[in-house]
């Protein structure tokens, strides 16, 4: 595959050129990627394709399908961040398997560049990552790269704040506006509001996923928000933190990132070394840990998209609740809160009420809305 992207060391000493495709960089691979402006998302981009079956896969999952919207949800991540916007090109952090879906969809983006993970370890390895390949003083933007934004104006006012809350040297989670008692997503307290910063609060509390009637009494509260995994803070505060507080993971990663090589835009860790980084998510490692959790709201219209129900309510729907996708025909009549979701053959559903219809190929799924969580053990989920 010929790249027409622009190597960012390249970018910094003032080479006209970019470095042909996968083409050895002769400057230390340990050296940051580039000067940065003031916001560098470095976007997560993983998965392993089951809870959307049969139409997201282990070959194709869900960052890489335009679910809502012409979009892919990966693509739309990258939108969010725009060079006119304050932000620098985005680093990708990604698997070997998912590199050409990754490496298609930036074609265009200038400057982006890709961190290809030898192994899967967790968020707090994955972020440490990209840390390592910038300065110290650089403020990183973490963005998942399968979620949706309805409203990404809202999302570009928190990033600025959760920006400027970083430079201060706080670690920034964008407290989601909680708008139903989700039991599948963990929830941040709000504390006392930082003075000098509008709309900004320590964080109190980080609270695992918790059973209904707890999360009936947190909507009610008020004072609780969604964590969706979203993060702001400086390179240099980050890995401090995480030195403090998970130090086996932050000296393997920096020294798999020494080791590592220069590949055109993409940027390899020593694969041997990395394997030796033991998996922690960034809630454990550091942001449980840290004296310094802050969250900026973010009322934004989110959604994981983590399972059809999730999908279904990010969709456009008619009066009754029902949503259509895909490219098959699909005739419903006496039909309340119904998702279809064709591929090709024609999909005809008279009287159901919370069903979800998917068509892909070969396969078809049918789950009424409360086994939307069973979809990721089916045997076609699994064994893939």
């Amino acid at each position: 595959m010929k790249s027409d992207w622009i190597d960012p060391v390249a970018l910094v000493e003032g080479a006209s050129n970019s470095a042909p495709e996968n083409s050895l960089s002769l400057h230390a691979a340990s050296a940051p990627l580039l000067n940065m402006p003031e916001i560098v998302p470095v976007i997560l981009c993983g998965g392993s394709g089951t809870r959307l079956w049969p139409r997201s896969r282990v070959a194709m999952p869900k960052p890489f399908l335009p679910l809502v919207g012409d979009s892919t949800l990966f693509e739309a991540t990258v939108a969010r961040c725009p060079a006119d916007g304050g932000f620098a090109a985005p680093v990708v952090v990604t698997g070997t398997k998912h590199l050409e879906h990754v490496e298609a969809q930036l074609r265009g983006v200038e400057g982006a560049s890709v961190i290809v993970e030898p192994a899967a370890r967790n968020t707090a390895a994955a972020i440490a990552l990209a840390a390592c390949r910038l300065p110290e003083d650089a403020i990183m933007l973490v963005c998942p790269s399968d979620h949706h934004i309805g409203r990404p104006e809202v999302f570009a006012e928190a990033a600025c704040a959760a920006a400027e809350l970083a430079k201060d040297g706080w670690l920034v989670s964008f407290g989601i506006e909680a708008t139903a008692p989700e039991t599948g997503f963990g929830y941040l307290k709000r504390g006392e509001a930082i003075e000098g910063h509008e709309k900004a609060f320590r964080t109190a509390q980080f609270v695992e996923k918790p059973d209904l009637e707890r999360a009936k009494s947190f909507l009610a509260d008020g004072n609780y928000a969604w964590n969706g995994g979203i993060f702001a803070f400086r390179v240099g505060d980050f890995m401090a933190e995480l030195a403090a507080h998970r130090p086996q993971i932050a000296a393997k990663v920096r020294e798999a990132v020494e080791k590592g090589a220069e590949d055109g835009h993409r940027f390899h860790p020593d694969a041997a070394t990395f394997a030796e980084v033991e998996s922690d998510s960034v809630d454990y490692a550091v942001m449980e840990n840290t004296r310094r959790a802050a969250l900026v709201p973010a009322d934004m219209e989110w959604s994981d998209i983590g399972n059809w129900q999730a999908l279904h309510e990010a969709l456009p729907q008619d009066a009754q609740g029902n949503a259509v996708r895909g490219s098959g025909e699909v005739e419903m009549v006496d039909c309340r809160n119904v998702l279809v979701d064709s591929d090709g053959p024609r999909v005809s559903v008279i009287g159901l009420e919370n069903v979800i219809v998917v068509i892909d190929g070969n396969d078809v799924l049918v789950t009424t809305v409360d086994g939307v969580q069973k979809v990721g053990k089916l045997s076609g989920a699994v064994n893939q």
